[in-house]
């Protein structure tokens, strides 16, 4: 493994590190601190990005360990900790988990704390001192769509707005799915409470990009969203699910520049387009083809080369052609959480691979090195 992480930083700093030149605007700043705002309280703050991104994503469930309980100095530290290490690895963006599960891990007058900041100090806040400090540019994660668990909403004050739509299921803005509620994309009124997420983020805070991953549509089953189908005189459900999403990612782009062009938005969809496409009704070939939809895009190829269904290289190459004739930067998402296990969905050929060779990832990153990706994002 210690082999393994020295090939990262190598491979890293050689073809993706931060160097001037690799801003998409040569700004001549990097860091938060040497931008303020003047007194009528608007930013001027510059937004930090890079040309080629070797991102890494930080999901709210690492905030179990270095956040709950913590205090901010013990936060700062654990957070430090971890942004160094990156730092050593090349890495130079990091997406940041604000917005999972209905909840914020930011200042905010729209959604409730989530379970695991219960300290009296600002989490986003401090994150972005630090990576900026660092010279990492931070981009905003939301999951625009997936809210509380029943239970967790259940205790909820009234005041919040998923609570009141949940208490009135009758408007179909909200779908109780499993043990957890989602939004239904199909209606303004959820696509503004998505877009003000966003809004608030970008007004509150010297964020640089905001981030989405995949979790639109949770199910196929008609009945999620039927009443508004029918009324809607569409007669493909596939495809008015997929303009639906489409319009959601539309208006985050749209909320995104209107703070300024330096400001990016990303989608990272799942890397099997198929599914994308069939069963979360993500039209991903349109939002690859078209800036206007995202400024970049990071499949998650979290495949092996010997996966049944979606064996890496093909997979890599078909993501290539989406983008090949656009604005759109393909950013490709590498699984690192899976060394050292087995791949229980990549059939009988694929499932031990990642057990039996240990240089997949690094095979991996040469292909993406070799390719006309504009950078990689782990998630470990």
């Amino acid at each position: 493994m210690k082999k393994l992480i020295i090939f990262y930083a190598v491979l890293l700093l050689t073809s993706c590190a931060p160097q001037t030149n690799d801003f998409i605007y040569d700004t001549g700043t990097s860091l938060a601190s040497e931008s303020s705002a003047p007194a009528g309280g608007v930013s001027t703050y510059i937004p930090l990005n890079y040309t080629n991104q070797t991102a890494l994503w930080i999901p709210y469930m690492r905030f179990a360990d270095i956040l709950q309980g913590k205090t901010e100095d013990e936060y700062r530290s654990a957070l430090s900790a971890m942004l160094n290490e990156a730092t050593e690895q090349g890495i130079n963006t990091v997406y940041f988990h604000v917005h999972p599960n209905g909840d914020a891990y930011y200042d905010s007058d729209i959604f409730p704390r989530g379970t695991y900041w219960d300290g009296d100090y600002d989490p986003l806040s401090i994150a972005i001192e630090e990576a900026h400090f660092r010279g990492i540019s931070l981009h905003a994660w939301m999951n625009p769509l997936r809210m509380q668990t029943e239970e967790q909403m259940s205790q909820l004050p009234d005041s919040f707005i998923a609570k009141k739509w949940a208490d009135s299921p009758e408007s179909g803005y909200i779908r109780l799915i499993g043990d957890r509620w989602y939004l239904v994309p199909v209606y303004a009124e959820v696509r503004d409470l998505v877009s003000s997420a966003a809004e608030e983020i970008l007004t509150k805070y010297e964020i640089d990009g905001v981030h989405i991953d995949d979790y639109f549509y949770p199910t196929t089953d008609p009945s999620f969203d039927s009443e508004a189908f029918e009324a809607s005189g569409a007669a493909d459900l596939a495809e008015w699910r997929r303009d639906n999403v489409t319009a959601m990612v539309k208006s985050l782009r749209d909320t995104v520049h209107a703070r300024g062009n330096r400001y990016k938005f990303g989608i990272s969809p799942q890397g099997n387009i198929e599914a994308d496409y069939e069963k979360l009704y993500a039209d991903v070939e349109l939002w690859s083809s078209d800036i206007s939809y995202c400024d970049y895009i990071v499949p998650q190829i979290y495949f092996g080369f010997e996966n049944e269904t979606c064996p890496f290289e093909p997979t890599l190459r078909r993501w290539e052609e989406l983008t090949a004739n656009s604005e759109v930067s393909l950013i490709v998402g590498l699984a690192e959480y899976k060394l050292g296990k087995d791949d229980e969905w990549a059939g009988e050929s694929g499932r031990d691979e990642w057990v039996t060779s240990p240089d997949i990832l690094e095979r991996q990153g040469g292909l993406v090195k070799s390719s006309t990706a504009d950078g990689y994002a782990f998630y470990r």
